[in-house]
């Protein structure tokens, strides 16, 4: 039968032909890789040109490792791991460094003391660093509760913090030239001449105004107003503070008489017959962008008699740092002398009355554990090791404080 054999050798060399393509498809060779990134935003789309409105190829979360295979001014084309390549500002990359820090930043305050719950009205970015130009990983929702960890007022600044996705070319190695050192010595050098009389005249800018006045007409440095939180899923990051309020109850914020309030406790309840009622505290500050954490505390105790929060403690006019340790029936605060040391002073509740129990120097406040990132292109192995953790000094410390 030719005509079925014909027909079978068709059908085999058209099966052989389309395995070859499928196989030169697949054996097309990658771009090399130049460097290494990580995804920063929660959800980030990758385009198919240096263009934000262009077609999105393919889209990446948070932490997926990517490797640059492109680089065109400060967009970066990479690739995923299921090998699909398209183009991202430098804006929406962490480094290998910055990775490394927002995982530790996350295991650090894992264990420090809640200054209270927090929430917002809207949708807010989470950065990884204090400052509006480092990336969002994540994205905290409407109404969401976070607890609020530490505080910081940092310069705004217009530049995006710098890190290093491709690492620079190694500069090449001049060869030592080999030619004979000469036998016959060189001839002295002469003297330097003297410098004028009127040198120090002569070294200043004469169109660099007097200090006094330079002092004057120089702008005040802006600042932003930055709150350490930590989610309920455990991630930590910074969000601006103007966009979080503290969740405490409404009948006792609305004593905070223009205050802002900082942080929040209960330190007991108080039976109103079936009902019960905390013991509130908390610390309030006059305005965002104080170099401290809180500038007044005070404690709420419910009235049996009038049935109503009424003031059971209060102090003003302090400079007072996180964290504030508290527990049922005693609490602690600390706050700078006026010599600029600091001291924790320590308070017991004996029924509605507040006690002093007195006070001792401050363990590191949250403004010292919790320090600035290291600067852009160091490795975290190349930071000095601390012999004890944060979250390990702070549980010693907290448990003394407590008497536990």
């Amino acid at each position: 039968m030719p005509g079925f054999r014909t027909l079978c050798i068709v059908g085999a060399a058209g099966l052989l032909s389309a395995f070859l393509t499928a196989c030169n498809s697949t054996s097309q060779p990658k771009s090399p890789t130049i460097g290494t990134a990580y995804a920063g935003p929660a959800t980030l789309k990758l385009h198919s040109e240096i263009d934000s409105k262009s077609a999105v190829v393919t889209t990446v979360h948070h932490g997926d490792k990517l490797d640059i295979v492109g680089q065109r001014r400060r967009w970066y084309r990479v690739r995923t791991a299921k090998g699909t390549e398209g183009w991202t500002s430098d804006r929406e990359l962490l480094d290998t460094a910055q990775m490394q820090r927002l995982r530790g930043l996350a295991k650090e305050t894992a264990g420090m003391p809640s200054q209270g719950i927090a929430t917002t009205f809207s949708d807010l970015n989470v950065h990884m660093e204090p400052s509006r130009q480092s990336p969002s990983f994540l994205q905290i929702k409407e109404h969401e509760k976070v607890d609020v960890i530490a505080h910081r007022v940092m310069p705004r600044t217009g530049e995006a913090p710098r890190h290093e996705l491709v690492p620079p070319k190694p500069k090449p190695v001049k060869k030592a030239s080999k030619e004979k050192p000469s036998k016959v010595p060189p001839p002295p050098a002469a003297p330097p001449p003297p410098p004028p009389a009127n040198w120090v005249e002569l070294s200043q800018d004469p169109d660099r105004p007097p200090a006094a006045e330079s002092a004057e007409n120089k702008e005040p440095v802006k600042t932003d107003d930055w709150t350490l939180i930590r989610t309920r899923d455990g991630e930590s990051g910074w969000v601006v503070t103007s966009s979080l309020y503290l969740a405490i109850p409404d009948e006792v914020a609305q004593y905070a008489e223009g205050h802002r309030i900082t942080s929040y406790f209960s330190l007991g309840k108080i039976a109103d017959g079936a009902e019960k009622k905390d013991i509130w505290l908390w610390t309030t500050s006059d305005e965002l962008g104080e170099d401290h954490d809180f500038d007044g505390y005070r404690v709420f105790v419910w009235s049996l008699r009038h049935h109503r929060y009424e003031t059971a403690y209060i102090q003003r006019r302090e400079r007072g740092f996180f964290p504030v340790l508290a527990k049922t029936g005693d609490f602690s605060v600390c706050l700078e002398k006026g010599d600029g040391s600091r001291v924790r002073k320590q308070y017991v509740m004996m029924g509605n009355l507040v006690r002093p129990a007195g006070e001792r120097p401050c363990e590191n406040t949250s403004e010292q554990e919790v320090e600035s990132a290291p600067p852009a292109g160091v490795e975290a192995s190349n930071q000095p090791t601390a012999k004890r953790g944060v979250v390990a000094r702070l549980e010693d410390r907290a448990k003394k404080l407590m008497g536990k």
